[in-house]
């Protein structure tokens, strides 16, 4: 059984789960599951091995995105990439099917989805008799895109194609090795952004000292950051404290990236700006947002040494 105050109340048997349609788990979302204080995290629950989608808990972009003074059209456009390496299935004979995920959750759908219910949901496979990788990815592509509120890309890697799986960092200068003080880690400080107007680049910066905490369990989330642009050029020593000045602060991964690509903006006046998060994963998944003012810009799925 799930931990009480979750918002969900399991249905009387399978089959009545394995028949909740795309519009009923959408309805079911809508009604009972807006916030992350009522999500599964941080509560214990029994793991499930037979298909359910409605343990998948989105929760509306709006909010955060308020306190970042975006109430319109979203100054940026982008993705959010999930990666799933503990997908399992059984095919029509009972013998288990393991494979590779990747999902990609446009940056304008209204949801996130919370990553613990996306796990859990996941999970439901493990049990499930499907007739291939097909019909696999055609059901999460339903039912992710009833969560996130748009349609959801869902592309699955068997097992067959492992050994094609590599390793590579984000592309860029990696700004790590820069001698500053730093004292600030609680809140994120954009005041320390600055660009020179009289010195205009195009570059590319990498980091791998971004850390925050989730914002129900405060456990800490870690992750690479690529920033691309073009425009004045950014102080490293101030981008690096400001990075690093978010080590405390709670916020999901994708409203930390946001927050980052709006500062950016807001203090540098890059003419042109990409902002790309490689989180570490968790419970098999890990989430990368990138967040860019240039629609055309699609981001590569490069899997780094801590991935």
């Amino acid at each position: 059984m799930l931990a009480r105050g979750c918002g969900f109340k399991p249905p009387s048997d399978t089959v009545q789960r394995r028949r909740i349609g795309a519009a009923a788990v959408r309805s079911r979302y809508t009604a009972r599951m807006t916030s992350a204080e009522h999500s599964l995290l941080g509560k214990s629950v029994a793991y499930r091995d037979e298909y359910d989608a409605s343990l998948l808990f989105p929760i509306p972009r709006a909010g955060k995105r308020a306190e970042l003074g975006l109430d319109g059209t979203l100054p940026f456009h982008g993705v959010d990439i999930w990666n799933a390496y503990e997908l399992s299935w059984l095919d029509p004979r009972g013998k288990p099917v393991v494979a590779l995920a990747e999902f990609r959750v446009p940056a304008a759908s209204p949801n996130i989805i919370e990553s613990k219910s996306f796990k859990l949901y996941l999970n439901t496979f493990a049990q499930t008799r499907l007739a291939g990788a097909d019909v696999v990815a055609q059901r999460l592509r339903t039912d992710l895109s009833a969560a996130a509120g748009a349609a959801v890309d869902v592309r699955l890697q068997t097992s067959a194609d492992f050994a094609r799986e590599a390793l590579h960092e984000l592309d860029g200068e990696c700004i790590d090795g820069v001698e500053v003080d730093i004292a600030d880690y609680d809140t994120p400080r954009p005041d320390y952004l600055h660009g020179d107007a009289d010195v205009v680049v195009e570059e590319t910066l990498v980091s791998h000292l971004l850390k925050s905490n989730c914002p129900v369990t405060g456990q800490p989330d870690w992750a690479s950051l690529q920033i691309r642009y073009r425009g004045p050029r950014i102080d490293r020593a101030g981008l690096l404290r400001y990075l690093v000045s978010f080590r405390r602060h709670s916020d999901f991964h994708e409203q930390c990236v946001e927050r980052i690509w709006c500062d950016l903006r807001a203090r540098c006046a890059p003419e042109y700006l990409a902002v790309y998060a490689r989180y570490t994963r968790r419970g098999g998944l890990d989430i990368n947002p990138f967040r860019s003012s240039e629609a055309g810009d699609v981001p590569g799925n490069p899997r780094g040494a801590r991935q």
